[in-house]
């Protein structure tokens, strides 16, 4: 039997060190107070860069900021942006027809940033229930070039993806964090402060640090339909 025969024999019965750092990562929004070492992000960011792109374009921007100061600045300035919204689009607790109007035009012309999941962490951030980068002490942002080939934007997800697998390879949690996006979109502050500016656009951002306990470890997920062609027929799997 040849060597690629018994690692096939081998998959039937067991998962790679890989499928297990995917299957059982979870997000994290505990962490310690305690700095991740500079070489680990270092490690990570090279994850990121491996990753694959349209092109080999590779379309990112990484920042990584690990400045106190500056993460709650944009902390701050997520916070009053999300008042803003509220006051224009939580219709939940008014009687306000004006405003459910008002309302109902401002998701339709957002309907992914204003999905009822981030719809409702809008008020918890506003009202200062919901931390955005959950005090965790690395944070990596990622933009996009908006020049890249194809899809730039799935090329960036597919870097922070890298960087996600490799920091849980490595024992640390992650979160993505795609609230942070006001302070870059709806203000000019951060993107001058940082040296943002054209062509790059924000795509995510990454929250890292060590974990509080062990919150890692696979659960029950959906699965959803796939439609399988081969020898000439069509099968659905699940």
């Amino acid at each position: 039997m040849t060597d690629q025969e018994q690692k096939t024999e081998q998959l039937k019965t067991a998962r790679t060190e890989t499928e297990d750092v995917i299957l059982k990562r979870r997000s994290v929004r505990i962490y310690q107070r305690k700095q991740v070492p500079a070489f680990m992000i270092k490690r990570i960011l090279e994850a990121g860069r491996f990753a694959p792109s349209a092109g080999n374009g590779r379309p990112w921007k990484f920042i990584v900021v690990r400045e106190p100061e500056i993460l709650d600045g944009i902390s701050q300035t997520v916070i009053q942006i999300c008042k803003g919204y509220k006051s224009l689009i939580d219709y939940r607790y008014n009687g306000n027809n004006v405003r459910r109007m008002l309302a109902n035009l401002i998701i339709k012309s957002k309907p992914n940033d204003l999905h009822p999941v981030p719809f409702s962490a809008i008020t918890l951030i506003a009202d200062g229930r919901l931390q955005l980068f959950h005090d965790a002490p690395t944070v990596i942002f990622i933009f996009q070039d908006v020049r890249g080939i194809g899809f730039p934007a799935l090329d960036c997800g597919m870097a922070a993806q890298n960087m996600v697998i490799a920091a849980h390879s490595m024992g640390l949690g992650t979160c993505y964090i795609g609230f942070s996006k006001p302070a870059f979109e709806n203000s000019k502050i951060w993107t001058k402060r940082l040296g943002i500016d054209y062509p790059y656009k924000f795509v995510t951002s990454l929250a890292i640090g060590y974990p509080v306990g062990k919150p890692d470890g696979m659960v029950a997920r959906p699965t959803h339909a796939v439609d399988w062609y081969e020898d000439g027929k069509k099968e659905t799997i699940y």
